[in-house]
């Protein structure tokens, strides 16, 4: 009996030594300067809300993104996130690559995969209404509208000069 107790207390001290040695591996959080931004101020409050966290330049980084093994998983979700889609450095994209990421911004918010679930799960704010995904999908349509059709004038100029 006594040998188990003390198996028991070497694994909880075990396990309490990792835990503590796991602080001193920080992530890197940082929020680079905002270079541009595509929202429009009917649908940006609700990318705010949902998306910017992981894929923009201005993450709340939260208070557990300070305690390891969790912060890695944060640090993580906001890296991929940013190399993903990064809504702060949208003027970086070319015209065919902004056409690919709404597009995915579409095929994302209407599958129900984003925001991911694991994160709505903590975030609650974060869940998109029916009527917030409508208005995601509205934006993504008629922004892609409006740069096929600036992109079509710019071949017609061009022809005709």
């Amino acid at each position: 009996m006594k040998s188990g107790r003390k198996i028991l207390k070497m694994i909880v001290l075990a396990i309490v030594v990792v835990f503590l040695l796991a602080q001193g591996i920080r992530i890197e959080k940082s929020n680079p300067p905002v270079r541009s931004d595509l929202a429009p101020v009917a649908v940006k409050p609700v990318l705010q809300r949902a998306c910017y966290n992981c894929h923009s330049n201005e993450t709340v980084w939260p208070w557990y993104s300070n305690v390891a093994p969790a912060s890695w998983l944060v640090g993580m979700d906001v890296r991929e996130g940013r190399e993903h889609l990064n809504f702060s450095e949208w003027s970086a994209y070319d015209s065919g690559t902004q056409s690919h990421k709404l597009r995915g911004i579409a095929e994302e918010v209407r599958g129900g995969e984003m925001p991911p679930w694991y994160y709505s799960l903590v975030h609650r704010g974060s869940r998109l209404s029916e009527a917030e995904r409508t208005q995601i999908l509205a934006w993504t349509t008629e922004t892609i509208r409006q740069e096929k059709d600036s992109r079509d004038s710019a071949v017609r100029l061009n022809r005709s000069n």
